[in-house]
């Protein structure tokens, strides 16, 4: 399995929904317009009271996650500030990548089994 994946779960904080949908939307954009070729999976769900956004993402590679990192730096910055992050990394991301988001820290899994 040479894809890695990503979910990231946002506890967005009471009246930021609207500001947190926002910038996603303006994410999304970002991703539509830079990362097409190279962004596999990028899907975005809410919970039913909107106060919970999970992200699901896949990615071919290490540099592919460093480079959407970059491109939404802006944007992440201010999804800390009016949610709590929790970030999971599926797979066997390389040392540069999680020096790069180590203070984030996020959950690792490495890959067992699957078809």
């Amino acid at each position: 399995m040479g894809n890695l994946q990503l979910t990231a779960r946002f506890l967005i904080h009471e009246g930021k929904e609207e500001e947190f949908k926002s910038m996603a939307m303006q994410c999304m954009n970002i991703v539509r317009e830079k990362e097409k070729d190279t962004t596999l999976q990028y899907d975005r769900y809410f919970n039913e009271g909107n106060n919970e956004c999970v992200v699901r993402e896949t990615y071919a590679d290490s540099n592919t996650i460093l480079t959407h990192k970059g491109n939404i730096e802006e944007y992440l910055g201010k999804f800390l500030e009016i949610s709590d992050f929790y970030p999971e990394i599926y797979g066997s991301p390389s040392e540069e990548l999680m020096n790069a988001v180590g203070g984030m820290n996020p959950k690792l899994y490495s890959f067992y089994q699957g078809l």
